[in-house]
């Protein structure tokens, strides 16, 4: 039963986080990025049988594997995101088409991984998935919100004289 909560888990996660990488969403330094990630990781680790008792080294490469590859598509999800700062200092952020790419090689990746454990006789549990899903949200939070803070200005500039009129329209004579 565990293992479909897990399940279910993973793919609501997946799929809030696929829909929402679409729009432009502001990118907030002050909030807590890193607490879904860690959630994720806490309901990975509760379960005793992340590694496999009678293939431990082969079941413990798999999930370093793992949790490399998801930490590897965090970063390249962050990285292939579009980021801008507004006039008024707010970061907002937008995932590009290359995301897409990046979120389809690293599925594709941790398929292989299940695979190859299958193909050795490890037995695999989706606490795996959802720890290398933590680590994919939680790099690619970390570097957004990193990112963002080179973008923000230091301190945010006031209004100066004249911000409200207009340029002059041609060349003043005297």
């Amino acid at each position: 039963m565990a293992g479909l909560v897990d399940a279910l888990v993973i793919v609501v996660v997946a799929v809030l986080v696929i829909a929402r990488q679409f729009r432009a969403t502001p990118i907030d330094g002050e909030r807590r990025w890193w607490l879904l990630p860690a959630i994720l990781a806490v309901v990975a680790l509760r379960e005793p049988g992340i590694l496999d008792d009678r293939h431990l080294t082969a079941s413990a490469l798999l999930l370093g594997a793992e949790l490399l590859v998801g930490l590897a598509t965090g970063a390249g999800w962050a990285w292939t995101t579009r980021i801008w700062a507004e006039p008024d200092g707010t970061v907002w952020s937008k995932s590009s088409t290359t995301s897409v790419a990046v979120w389809v090689v690293g599925i594709g990746l941790r398929a292989g991984l299940f695979a190859l454990g299958a193909a050795v006789g490890v037995h695999q549990d989706s606490s795996a998935v959802l720890l290398g899903l933590a680590g994919t949200l939680l790099v690619r939070a970390g570097i957004l919100v990193w990112r963002g803070r080179l973008l923000r200005p230091a301190v945010s500039p006031g209004r100066a004289y004249g911000d409200s009129t207009s340029a002059p329209a041609g060349k003043e004579r005297v």
